[in-house]
């Protein structure tokens, strides 16, 4: 039998991968990596290690699911070491669970390594603390990609469930999401922070409020990060990372 690493590379910078992480690429026979992964951490892959592709664009069909699944059981059952190499945190909107289960319900020998997920890095590479004890004692990582298919209550415990709110895959709807933040009550002047290929020497960050966020959403694509909350004035004061494009603010 082999054995399957699901292993979080972090947010895109290649040295906040964990060492744990970097190892399971050193031992890997076979690597499935995904669109966010930073290319360079293959480069700690042995010469032999066969590499397969497995990212999803935003709103374009790539690797099925199913596929991955099997592909981790097929090659673990020839007495593969394979690592399974994702974006972020592997359980953090990371599909990660899923993979987890499939290999559990076959009693394939598994190993899930954590990694750094971009609303906590993107966050704080735009010195926004997600968390400080005199703003925000909460925070919620929300997905943002179906923000029609929830009720306006539901909607209300988002908006005020926490103190800081992070959404991912949020882009594509985030008008729809400012629009029910307002009808479940969050102020139009909640601030609000767009931090666009977080942790990289390119990162971008729009900060703004809720009212007048989406007018600068073509200053921004994916990936982005979205972070909501009183948290994000705290932005203009923690300016320890040197964006390589200017931030916008309003």
């Amino acid at each position: 039998m082999g054995k399957v690493y699901i292993v979080g590379a972090g947010p895109g910078d290649e040295e906040l991968i964990t060492l744990k992480g970097v190892r399971a690429i050193k031992e890997a026979d076979v690597i499935l990596y995904d669109r966010l992964v930073n290319i360079s951490l293959l480069e700690y892959a042995k010469e032999s290690a066969v590499r397969i592709f497995c990212g999803k664009e935003p709103n374009k069909h790539g690797v099925i699911q199913d596929y991955i699944n099997e592909q981790l059981v097929y090659y673990a059952n020839k007495g593969k070491v394979v690592t399974r190499l994702k974006g972020g945190d592997p359980f953090i909107f990371g599909r990660g669970g899923e993979e987890a289960l499939y290999l559990e319900e076959r009693e394939i020998n598994y190993e899930v390594v954590p990694g750094i997920t971009s609303g906590i890095s993107a966050a704080a590479y735009a010195g926004i603390p997600l968390t400080h004890r005199h703003v925000s004692g909460s925070v919620s990582f929300i997905n943002g990609a179906n923000p029609q298919s929830k009720t306006l209550d539901e909607w209300r415990h988002i908006a005020f469930g926490t103190e800081t709110l992070c959404f991912y895959m949020g882009i594509k709807n985030f008008p729809v999401i400012c629009e029910k933040l307002e009808e479940a009550g969050l102020p139009s002047t909640t601030p609000v922070a767009i931090i666009h290929w977080g942790t990289l020497t390119h990162q971008k960050t729009v900060v703004a409020d809720l009212q007048t966020i989406v007018e600068r959403l073509d200053e921004v694509s994916n990936p982005s990060m979205i972070v909501i909350g009183e948290v994000v004035k705290l932005h203009e004061k923690i300016k320890w990372f040197k964006e390589q494009c200017e931030t916008i603010s309003l």
